[in-house]
Order: structure tokens, then sequence, then C-alpha cells
């Protein structure tokens, strides 16, 4: 099978998305349990993504743990919900639990999130200076 220069071409163009994509998954699913939904809110979740719950629940908890905390739907695993409180009560971010969160667009699923943000930042002409990277 011959490849052709344009498939070769779509290929390298989609290779640095695809590297930024595996490096934040590499990242951010040890750290925070990210399911790389493409629609990231860590910083409103206190840090745990809330697509770990097996109901999918972006807004908040279903209200069906036991009295242990587990989750109604898989009890070998505390409520998702409950650990985002817990941590978010730590952290004085209770106040970011009320925000309301847009539907999930599944078509991003697996999509990075540093991607989109990294064109914005390059598309400003927000570039590092090797004076704000600092010394060698």
């Amino acid at each position: 099978m011959a490849i052709t220069q344009r498939t070769l071409l779509r290929a390298v163009q989609r290779a640095p998305g695809q590297g930024i994509a595996l490096l934040e998954r590499l990242i951010k699913r040890p750290l925070f349990g990210c399911q790389m939904c493409g629609h990231c809110i860590l910083q409103d979740t206190a840090f745990i993504c809330p697509m770990g719950c097996p109901k999918g629940l972006r807004d908040g908890p279903c209200g069906g743990t036991d009295m242990h905390g587990m989750c109604e739907t898989d009890p070998s695993l505390p409520c998702v919900w409950l650990r985002i409180y817990e941590r978010a009560e730590r952290l004085g971010r209770v106040d970011r639990l009320l925000k309301l969160q847009p539907d999930l667009d599944w078509r991003r699923q697996g999509a990075s999130e540093w991607t989109p943000l990294l064109k914005r930042l390059v598309g400003r002409g927000e570039h590092l200076s090797g004076a704000q990277l600092g010394p060698a």
C-alpha cells in the first residue's frame, strides 16, 4: 500500500496534537483521575475528575451512596462526588461546586484540553522569551 504525500502530510500535521494529548493523559490521569472528556472542569471540582463517576455525573452527586460513602452503581468505589465535596471543603472551594456545567460534547471524548489552550496562546502572540524561561 502506497502512502500518498497528502496522507503523510496529514499525519505529520496531526502528530503534535496527538503528542500533546498523550502527554496530557499521562500527567492528568494519575494526578486527577482524568478521563479525557474533552471539557475539563478540574478547577471547579477540587481537582478530582467527575467523569470517574460510573453514572458520568458532572453537576453533582446522584444521592445514591450507602452509609459508608460507597457508590450505589459500583459498591467497590467510593462516591466520586463525596470525595470532590470533602476535598473542596478542605480547600475552601465548596462555592465552586454550585456552578452548573454545560452539557458534555461527547465528540470531544479523548481530545486534549491543552491543544486549544496552546493554540489560543500562540494565536495571541504570547510566546515565552528566553528571559521569561530563565537561565538554561
